[in-house]
């Protein structure tokens, strides 16, 4: 659908089944909005003003983490920063890792090829559409879950959900294939260490076949928020916390990423060079409690912004529930066994609502 005299931008906003089919269906996207002309975001993105006031109460106090990893090859120094990941994760759910293995200009190619990928026309990216994309493990999308959601998100995304290098090569767009490949590649060594760091912090027996079970798949998400007219008025994604293992998040330097630590809203400002690291429901799961994952958010902005998030988990069909000899809180377990699938359907078939959306559902 294209605006026209007839059929403008303006009307399209005003009228909620032609936004939805603008935005959602034909694949346009909030950038679609914003490439069109619009000065005035459509109701339909208007958050309520007690919801949004939470997050424009920020705390400066509190001061994340900055573990550096430059001293893996020594083995006194891996057992220290080991001992910092454990220590971070516990305190905060989120840290910042410098010196992570990834060549800083992989990492701007990488952001470059996803700004190229998304300044594609419409009808270039509609192709990858869930129901018509020709990979169910690559489709883009706008929002969280927008047939369900009362107010919508400010930011459009591809998603690819990584099952081996030959499914990649044949459908990952083109754009930004080969990069994102050697990026994962790259980050395999740190999501095995952090991992088996946490279990072996909570008294957790680690084999290679336990490793593998929760951290061979991955989802990776391209994150684009468009410029936003009114963004005091929006959000770029509304308050959750992750559904997988651990979120490894590279981000650009405008900043957005909102963090709710000891009860207070943090921003976590872009820091040159860093990798974010971030505790998932899965984790807390697995963990029986011991790491708690983090409710988070992204505010919408006035200038184009990027995040690349790595979501690491296990696969649908494989059990969760608190690991074998971990100390049980009053003799009990706090969650029930269940598969990552049961898990997934519920995340993605409700919008963002905090912290607790996957938790309550896993809790006994």
């Amino acid at each position: 659908m294209a605006a026209s005299p007839d059929n403008s931008i303006a009307h399209i906003a005003s009228d909620e089944d032609q936004l939805f089919e603008f935005v959602v269906r034909t694949g346009h996207g909030v950038k679609g909005l914003v490439d069109a002309g619009i000065s005035h975001i459509p109701n339909r993105y208007i958050h309520p003003p007690e919801k949004l006031a939470d997050f424009k109460r920020i705390s400066s106090t509190i001061t994340l983490p900055i573990i550096d990893l430059s001293g893996l090859s020594d083995a006194s120094i891996k057992n220290s920063i080991a001992q910092e990941i454990c220590e971070a994760t516990k305190k905060f759910g989120f840290f910042h890792v410098i010196n992570y293995g990834v060549p800083q200009d992989l990492v701007k190619r990488l952001m470059d090829s996803t700004s190229e990928f998304f300044e594609l026309p419409p009808e270039k990216k509609a192709c990858y559409l869930k129901g018509v994309s020709p990979c169910k493990n690559v489709f883009l999308g706008t929002s969280f879950t927008p047939e369900s959601e009362k107010c919508l998100e400010w930011k459009d995304y591809i998603i690819m959900f990584f099952f081996g290098e030959d499914e990649a090569r044949a459908f990952w767009p083109p754009e930004y294939r080969d990069v994102l490949l050697e990026y994962l590649k790259l980050q395999q060594p740190l999501i095995s260490f952090i991992f088996e760091s946490l279990l072996k912090g909570i008294g957790v027996t680690v084999d290679d076949e336990l490793i593998k079970a929760y951290i061979e798949p991955k989802a990776v998400n391209l994150n684009y928020y468009p410029v936003c007219p009114n963004p005091e008025l929006t959000v770029g994604v509304g308050p959750h916390s992750d559904l997988g293992v651990i979120t490894l998040l590279v981000q650009d330097d405008v900043g957005g990423l909102q963090a709710k630590i000891e009860d207070e809203w943090v921003e976590i400002a872009p820091m040159p060079g860093a990798l974010i690291v971030n505790v998932g429901a899965t984790l807390e799961i697995l963990s029986n409690g011991e790491y708690k994952s983090v409710e988070h958010m992204a505010r919408a902005s006035n200038t184009n912004r990027i995040s690349i998030p790595i979501f690491v988990g296990p696969r649908p069909h494989t059990k969760i529930g608190p690991l074998p000899g971990l100390l049980q809180k009053d003799g009990k377990p706090i969650y029930k066994d269940l598969l990552f699938g049961e898990l997934m359907e519920h995340f993605f078939s409700t919008p963002h609502k905090g912290k607790q959306t996957p938790l309550d559902f896993a809790r006994f």
